[in-house]
C-alpha cells in the first residue's frame, strides 16, 4: 500500500550548523511510527518542516503523492495533517468543549461569520470526539482547571476536528506522571486501530516507545541513523552507543579526533 507520508533527502540548515541532514523514510497507512533521539537531535526541527512552520533547505515531503514542501502550516492542515506540541496550547477561558468547537468552526470555514453564537455551533460533534478521548463528562469544564493529562487529551480531540489522515504527536507525554503517560499512548493506539489514522511521534520516555510503536527511527545530529521494529532497534550497536546507552555521543570519533 502506497505511504500517507514520504519524505526525501529533508535537510535544515542554520548558518553552518546541519540541524537535519538528508533525513529520508516513510509513514504507511495506519502506522504508528515514533522519532527517537538526544535532546538536539533535531526531532522538533524535522516535525517544524513536515508541517510547514519551517522551510527545508532541500528535500521533499509528500502526502498520499502530493508535494506539500514548502506550504504553510494552515494548508498542510486543510490537506489532513493534524499535530499536538509538547506544551498545550489550549484558550484558558474556554471550556473544554468549546476549544474543539473552535477547531470545528475552522474545520468548517466558519471562523469569522458566527462569532456571537460559536457556543452552539457543532457541539455534538465536539462531545463526540470529547467521548473518544475520554473527556466528554468534562465538557462544560473551564480548560484553565483541568489537570495537565487532561489538557493532553484535549488537545488530542481538537487535532482530531478536522479527520486527520496524518497525525504528528511532538513529545505526547511530556510533562505527564508515568500512569497517565500510559493511558495517553494506549489510547493513541486506540484511536490508529480504530480510525486507520497514520502517526509519526516523538518521544524521550523509551517505555512508552518500546510498548507502543510499530516502528522506530533513531536520529542523532540531524542524522536517522537506525529504523526498524523496538526489538530491530534495541539490539542496534549504534544506538545503544549513541542513544540508549547514555554514553556521550560519538565519544570514540570524537576521542580519535
Amino acid at each position: 500500500m502506497n505511504a500517507i507520508l514520504e519524505v526525501r533527502d529533508l535537510s535544515k540548515s542554520f548558518g553552518g550548523i546541519k540541524a537535519v541532514n538528508g533525513v529520508s523514510f516513510d509513514v504507511a497507512p495506519g502506522e504508528l511510527k515514533a522519532l527517537i533521539g538526544p535532546n538536539g537531535a533535531g526531532k522538533s526541527t524535522c516535525f517544524n518542516m513536515l508541517m510547514g512552520q519551517l522551510e527545508p533547505t532541500s528535500g521533499t515531503v509528500r502526502l498520499q503523492g502530493e508535494k506539500i514542501t514548502g506550504l504553510p502550516p494552515r494548508k498542510i492542515w486543510r490537506r489532513g495533517v493534524g499535530r499536538t506540541f509538547q506544551i498545550t496550547g489550549t484558550y484558558q477561558s474556554m471550556t473544554v468543549a468549546e476549544n474543539v468547537q473552535m477547531a470545528l468552526i475552522s474545520h468548517h470555514r466558519r471562523l469569522f461569520s458566527v462569532l456571537p453564537y460559536a457556543h452552539t455551533l457543532y457541539r455534538d460533534e465536539a462531545l463526540a470526539l470529547l467521548d473518544v478521548v475520554g473527556m466528554a463528562e468534562q465538557a462544560d469544564r473551564a480548560c484553565a482547571i483541568l489537570a495537565y493529562g487532561d489538557l493532553k487529551r484535549l488537545e488530542l480531540a481538537i487535532a482530531l476536528s478536522h479527520n486527520p489522515k496524518l497525525l504528528l504527536m511532538d513529545e505526547p507525554t511530556a510533562g505527564m506522571a508515568p500512569k497517565e503517560r500510559i493511558n495517553l499512548m494506549q489510547l493513541t493506539a486506540d484511536i490508529v486501530r480504530d480510525r486507520g489514522i497514520s502517526v509519526l511521534f516523538t518521544e524521550h520516555d523509551m517505555d512508552v516507545v518500546f510498548a507502543h510503536a510499530h516502528h522506530i527511527m533513531v536520529l542523532n545530529r540531524g542524522e536517522l541513523i537506525a529504523e526498524g521494529t523496538a526489538a530491530e532497534v534495541r539490539e542496534n550497536a549504534r544506538v545503544q552507543e549513541v542513544y540508549l546507552g547514555g554514553g556521550t555521543l560519538y565519544a570514540a570519533e570524537t576521542e580519535d579526533a
